[in-house]
Parts: C-alpha cells; sequence; structure tokens
C-alpha cells in the first residue's frame, strides 16, 4: 500500500494487492489477494474487489460495488453504488480504429459511466465514453461501444453487440446475440428478439465516385443510416432491418421478416420482404 493512500481502518486488503498514491478505500472495503487500485482511485464502502482484478488510475466506485475476479476498470471510470462488475468484464476501454473508419471522431470521450444497481455481466465489454442507466444489465460477453446510451431498467442479452453512436432507451428488452448498428435510435419499451440484425450501409462499404471518378469515402460515411425502432415495438427473433428504416410505436414485425421499408405505427408485418399482416390489437398496444 502506497504510503500516500488512504484507508478506513476497517478496510482490508489480501496478499500481494496494490493499492496506489492518493488512493481511497472506504469503510469496510475488502481488497482481494494480488488486486490492483491504482492511483487517485476511490474504493466506496462496502465494496468488494475480486482477486486479480485491475482498477486504473482515478476510478470512482460507489459504495457497495462488487468487481469480479480478473475485471479490468479502465482509467476515469464511474461505477454506481451497488454495481456488479462480473469477473473477466473490462469496462471504460478506449477505442481503436482504423485510418479512415466511420467511428473516428476529433471530440474527446467522456468517461464511462455506470449507473446504480447495474449489472456487467462475466467477459462483458463495455468503452468509454458511453453511458449505462440505472439498474440496467449488460450482460455475459455483451459488447457496448462508445458514445452510446444505454437507459434505465433496459437489458443487452448475452454475446449482444451494441455499436458506437447508439441511443437506447429505458426499459427495452435486448435478448442474446442481438446486433444494433451504429447511428440507431431504440425507444423506450421496445423488445428485440434473439439474433435481431440492424444494418446501416446500404453499399457495403463500397464508396461512391465523385465527379472526378474517385472514391468519396466521405459520401459513404455520411450516408450511414440505422435503424429508428419507436416505443414499445416489438422484433422478433432473427428479424432484419435494413439501413435507415424506421419501426412505429407500438408495431410488430414477425420472427425472420426482412423489413425493408417503414412498417407504420400498430401494424403487423412478416415475410421476405416484410409485408403487412393488420393491425396489432388495442390490448397488445402499451398504455401510457
Amino acid at each position: 500500500m502506497h504510503p500516500d493512500a488512504v484507508a478506513d481502518p476497517s478496510a482490508t486488503a489480501g496478499a500481494g494487492a496494490m493499492i496506489g498514491a492518493d488512493a481511497h478505500l472506504g469503510e469496510d472495503v475488502r481488497i482481494a489477494p494480488y488486486a490492483v487500485v491504482d492511483a487517485r482511485t476511490t474504493v466506496g464502502a462496502r465494496s468488494i474487489v475480486g482477486p486479480h482484478a485491475v482498477l486504473h488510475h482515478d476510478v470512482t466506485l460507489g459504495n457497495g460495488v462488487l468487481v469480479g475476479a480478473h475485471a479490468v476498470i479502465h482509467p476515469g471510470t464511474i461505477v454506481g453504488d451497488d454495481t456488479v462488475v462480473g469477473d473477466h468484464a473490462v469496462i471504460g476501454k478506449p477505442p481503436r480504429l482504423r485510418a479512415g473508419s466511420a467511428a473516428a471522431s476529433s471530440d474527446p470521450l467522456d468517461p464511462l459511466r455506470i449507473g446504480a444497481g447495474a449489472t456487467v455481466g462475466a467477459g462483458a465489454v463495455i468503452l468509454t465514453g458511453s453511458t449505462i442507466g440505472d439498474g440496467s444489465i449488460v450482460g455475459d460477453q455483451a459488447f457496448v461501444r462508445e458514445r452510446t446510451t444505454v437507459g434505465v431498467g433496459s437489458v443487452v442479452g448475452r454475446g449482444s453487440t451494441i455499436d458506437c453512436d447508439v441511443t437506447v432507451g429505458d426499459r427495452v428488452s435486448i435478448q442474446t446475440d442481438v446486433y444494433v448498428t451504429a447511428r440507431s435510435v431504440i425507444e423506450d419499451d421496445v423488445f428485440l428478439g434473439p439474433g435481431v440484425h440492424t444494418t446501416n450501409d446500404d453499399r457495403m462499404a463500397r464508396p461512391p465516385l465523385d465527379a472526378d471518378g474517385r472514391p468519396d469515402h466521405t459520401a459513404l460515411i455520411d450516408a450511414l443510416a440505422g435503424a429508428t425502432i419507436r416505443r414499445g415495438a416489438r422484433i422478433g427473433g432473427r428479424a432484419v432491418l435494413v439501413p435507415g428504416v424506421e419501426i412505429g410505436a407500438d408495431a410488430f414485425v414477425a420472427a425472420g421478416a426482412v423489413v425493408t421499408k417503414d412498417v407504420a405505427p400498430a401494424t403487423r408485418v412478416m415475410g421476405v420482404p416484410a409485408r403487412e399482416a393488420g393491425e396489432v390489437p388495442a390490448e397488445d398496444r402499451l398504455r401510457d
């Protein structure tokens, strides 16, 4: 333990644990053997940091946080009270992008913020610059990219990917192995069944040619358009949404459908390509 670190008398650290300069350990904190708490990191009261976990510098853990074995929390990350970070999870990770990536931005990324009472599953990865709301769950092996917001009480299922620049509302249920592409908007109370895929690039990375016959990569990036899924819409398992489609509020997309055009509110569609199949019954629609 560094001599400039501050620990409540009730805090304990196991054999081989390392506590950096100006770190703060609150009341009844437990640091397991061989865990690392780097400089200027704060661990709130009653929190537990598992064996071989690494808390990089300037991390803030609220009270009652549980960090699993071998988890890694990158610099500046803020974790709310009573949140669970599972074994081998990696949170606050900075992105690494290839030259010319559509996800690149010159703006610095804000620290990752995870709300109170949230759960990050084993092996999940959440990049910096994102926000996970209170009580939300990011399942085992799920992946949430930069500049993405997940609202309150939502679920990102096991193995699902939420790409960059996505907004996910409150009480959203994203099941196993879903892909939500960049620049998508998922409003409150939406259901995405297992294996749903959204897409955002009609040209599939092939840039159009400019007036001089040269590839226009800027035009390609500007044309990217994710899905917009309005409040209370439900998308069945393995459905595919092509770039830029809008699914109206309370709409219902059957399993396996390929949606190639907008779906009106409270409308059912099914098939390949998806076609209208009547209205959603009034009793199946959300109440305000």
